[in-house]
């Protein structure tokens, strides 16, 4: 998908609406940054490679354990992190509801400006950073997210539900045309390929050039990017919004709201269950088939939030434990200042990887690709870290808060 408030939506950092209290959802803060190490890992091969847009193997990276690190981080990590940002921004969203209806604050204005604010935000982002940018579509879908907030848990539910369901049976008539029409699979001619191979190898000459030449293949990308983003990301990203509010409205991140303890552990254990076997079944499956097999996407979809489910679950079981506390603390600091961490991920990603900096697109394993995207976090967590003990919020929350409330808000802690 953040300012210092239990009640502030989990954009990748929104801040919240009101003042900010004393006390704040570690547990979600920590899912957060838990989050943006997993939008890193599924980020960082569009940088790394001109071919990954295209969805075409990279020739540069054909070894073995090119396609084993490419393999793990698609099992493990593809499809679930941006569906939990989602969840977050829906269960936030609700909280920060509540937080200005008991301050008797106008929420509305509010809202809309901070809508507006991320807007820009994402729109610099796609143009200049990355096209995969995700604010643009947040900001757009948090207003659809407005209009809806009187909705009933369970309706969110089945209309989130409903959503999803329409999203893979458009996937399954699509793979159903093709095997009709070309076949079992959706390979493309030896003349598609040879046109994607020549377009992967532009596109990568393209970024390793100055700032110019880096700035018009983002723009060019975007027209292949955001159609996806908007009707296929996009209807993804806000199920997932209705289902955090949902368990918004039911508290179901907080242990402590829980009438009975032992009925929370167990609900997170049966989530664990369930969400693990058929969320790892429809990934193997997903990374088995290849990109040319389009009826494995389609269970892909509905298997891969159950897994994200299964990752939430553990995580709040774990957190509880006394080495769990200290990792949610780690992970907490990040995703406090979520916003400020996913935008910098792009530009560290794009001065490692564009000839603005480095220029090791294509020219870097991919196992060793994945091992900056860790170094990335790494040195995002040490330096949240320093960043929180000093100050309030991160520098970009402050100035879309700044933007929020019409006034200068404090920094220093």
């Amino acid at each position: 998908m953040t300012a210092p408030s239990p009640t502030e939506p989990a954009l990748p950092g929104a801040p919240g609406l009101g003042k900010a209290p004393t006390a704040r959802l570690a547990d979600v803060d920590a899912l957060r940054g838990f989050a943006l190490f997993g939008i890193l890992m599924v980020n960082v091969p569009f940088f790394a490679s001109g071919y990954t847009l295209l969805d075409m193997p990279d020739p540069a990276r054909t070894a073995w354990h090119d396609h084993l690190a490419s393999g793990v981080v698609q099992f493990l990590f593809e499809s679930k992190f941006y569906l939990l940002f989602s969840f977050l921004f829906g269960y936030s969203f609700t909280l920060q509801l509540n937080s200005a209806a008991a301050r008797g604050l106008s929420f509305r204005p509010r809202f809309l400006r901070r809508i507006g604010g991320l807007f820009l935000i994402g729109v610099a982002n796609a143009l200049l950073l990355f096209y995969g940018d995700i604010l643009v579509t947040y900001a757009l879908l948090g207003l659809v997210l407005f209009l809806v907030r009187g909705i009933s848990p369970r309706r969110a539910l089945w209309v989130a539900g409903i959503i999803t369901g329409v999203i893979v049976l458009i996937f399954l008539a699509v793979a159903v045309l093709v095997a009709v029409i070309d076949g079992a699979s959706a390979a493309p001619t030896a003349a598609e390929r040879a046109t994607m191979l020549a377009d992967g190898r532009t596109a990568t000459e393209a970024m390793r050039g100055g700032l110019g030449s880096v700035v018009g293949e983002r723009l060019d990308s975007l027209t292949t990017a955001l159609p996806l983003i908007l009707f296929f990301q996009g209807p993804l990203a806000f199920s997932a919004f209705l289902v955090g509010l949902a368990a918004g409205k039911r508290r179901a991140l907080d242990h402590t709201a829980a009438p009975d303890p032992a009925a929370y552990r167990r609900k997170l254990r049966l989530i664990q269950l369930v969400g693990f076997p058929v969320g790892l079944a429809g990934s193997l499956a997903y990374t088995v088939a290849g990109p040319d097999n389009l009826f494995a996407p389609a269970a892909h979809l509905v298997t891969a939030p159950f897994l994200t489910a299964a990752y939430v679950a553990t995580l709040l079981s774990v957190f509880r434990t006394a080495r769990g506390a200290r990792l949610a603390e780690v992970l907490a600091r990040p995703g406090r200042m979520a916003l400020t961490n996913y935008l910098s991920q792009s530009l560290l990603c794009g001065l490692v990887f564009t000839g603005v900096g480095l220029g090791l697109i294509g020219r870097v394993p991919y196992a060793a690709v994945f091992a900056v995207a860790v170094g990335i976090f790494a040195v995002q967590v040490v330096w949240s870290a320093w960043w929180m003990r000093r100050f309030r919020i991160g520098p970009v929350e402050w100035l879309l808060r700044a933007a929020t409330h019409l006034e200068r808000p404090a920094l220093r802690a």
